[in-house]
């Protein structure tokens, strides 16, 4: 099997199962021998946040010796992204290779009437890849929820965060902030640490709070504001945390929260056995990164990749840019999927955009460009739907002149399918 048909079989299998459970993952594990249970873990639910939060720690572990595993979704540049050791992607022949022993246990599995998801066969080939390579312990990002979702499958993890609570994927979880919650909170283990991030609707903070309760998690709740702030640009943001001062290479004051609950896990951590030096931690988060969190592909002229999805992401893109842009003209680039709330993804950006191209990502969720761009319209801003990507690309380009700005915006496929092409017109242009 080569790398391109590995990956076209993951995509062959259905990427919700009708029936939420974790029944498939559990059975799809001990047929490979259920190489979880040796593992430690960091297990990271939220709305939003996950990924940087995910990102910090492992790179925090990373820089104190910790052979440490990373497993993210979705991908945006790679599908390897997904599954990493010491900041380096799973290698390719060794993805075809765990992949394929998944894929004969899912055969069986199938053969038995059970059938096992796209997300549970890609968890199951990072389980048995970190357990091939000893790794000292794992972060681990939810993909949806977390009561079903295929990663609650792990025993007794070293912690349990919660980063945020906000609406989205509410056919799947809930429609309001307390039911979300409990799904997310349904990653807390009996007796094990949990920790939640700041600003948490208190609706939803109640119901982890019970959870919590009802599970006998010492609950650690980051407050808000954390830190002193000493500069901040879309380079980053220096700040003083208990006298300490840090380097986040992640624009925006969102990425503060999450660093926030990131040093709240290292500090649950060491009382674990896992001590981080605090010039661990300064170094971790130095060298973090992450494609398409305000990230900067170029500054002359500026252009911006950003994957927001839903109201509270396009909030935060918001906030950032009239802190860093105020006043200047930004054209954008924006395509999401057909299940997010677009309008209010858009009424959050409205007044920052001179200027709109939309597409529909390369997705059969996409939402169509043109019913995005009428969302635009309505709120009085020009746009224009494009035939796809790539097109929308380069009308953005031909407009943009030295001192304005470019942003691309709303989904991780988008960001995905246009930050080589970005680059590469960059490039020439140089």
């Amino acid at each position: 099997m080569t790398y391109e048909e590995t990956l076209s079989k993951f995509d062959s299998y259905e990427r919700f199962s009708r029936r939420p459970g974790l029944e498939r993952i559990r059975a799809l594990l001990s047929l490979l021998g259920n190489p979880q249970d040796g593992l430690k873990f960091v297990h990271v639910a939220g709305t939003n946040g996950k990924g940087t939060t995910c990102e910090l720690l492992a790179s925090a572990l990373k820089a104190a010796g910790y052979h440490t595993g990373l497993y993210l979704s979705p991908h945006v540049c790679d599908f390897r992204e997904r599954i990493q050791i010491d900041g380096s992607m799973i290698p390719r022949e060794e993805l075809v290779c765990t992949a394929e022993c998944v894929f004969r246990a899912a055969d069986r599995l199938e053969k038995c009437g059970t059938q096992a998801n796209e997300f549970e066969t890609i968890t199951a080939t990072a389980m048995l890849w970190f357990a091939e390579q000893k790794c000292d312990i794992i972060v681990l990002e939810t993909g949806l929820g977390g009561r079903f979702d295929a990663t609650n499958v792990i025993k007794n993890p070293l912690a349990s965060l919660i980063t945020s609570i906000s609406l989205d994927h509410t056919k799947e979880l809930g429609n309001t902030v307390g039911e979300i919650a409990a799904e997310k909170s349904g990653i807390f283990k009996l007796g094990c640490p949990a920790i939640c991030g700041p600003g948490i609707p208190l609706a939803a903070l109640k119901v982890i709070r019970h959870a919590a309760q009802e599970s006998g998690c010492p609950l650690t709740e980051v407050p808000p504001d954390p830190f002193h702030i000493l500069s901040d640009s879309l380079s980053g943001t220096r700040f003083l945390s208990c006298g300490t001062e840090f380097f986040l290479p992640f624009a925006g004051e969102h990425q503060l929260k999450n660093a926030a609950v990131a040093l709240a896990a290292l500090e649950v951590l060491k009382r674990e056995g896992y001590p981080v030096p605090i010039s661990a931690e300064q170094k971790g988060f130095a060298a973090a990164r992450l494609p398409a969190r305000l990230e900067v592909l170029s500054k002359s002229p500026l252009v911006l990749l950003d994957g927001a999805h839903n109201p509270e992401g396009t909030a935060a893109l918001a906030s950032a840019l009239h802190r860093y842009l105020p006043g200047r003209k930004i054209i954008a680039v924006m395509g999401m999927m057909a299940d997010k709330d677009a309008f209010h993804a858009v009424e959050n950006l409205s007044c920052l955009f001179s200027r709109v191209f939309t597409a529909a990502p390369s997705s059969p969720r996409a939402l169509a460009a043109e019913k995005l761009a009428e969302l635009w319209q309505r709120q009085g801003v020009p746009a224009d739907a494009a035939e796809n990507a790539q097109e929308a690309l380069s009308c953005a380009f031909s407009l943009i002149g030295p001192y304005d700005a470019l942003v691309i915006c709303g989904s991780f496929y988008l960001a995905g399918e246009l930050r080589e092409p970005a680059l590469k017109w960059l490039k020439n242009k140089k």
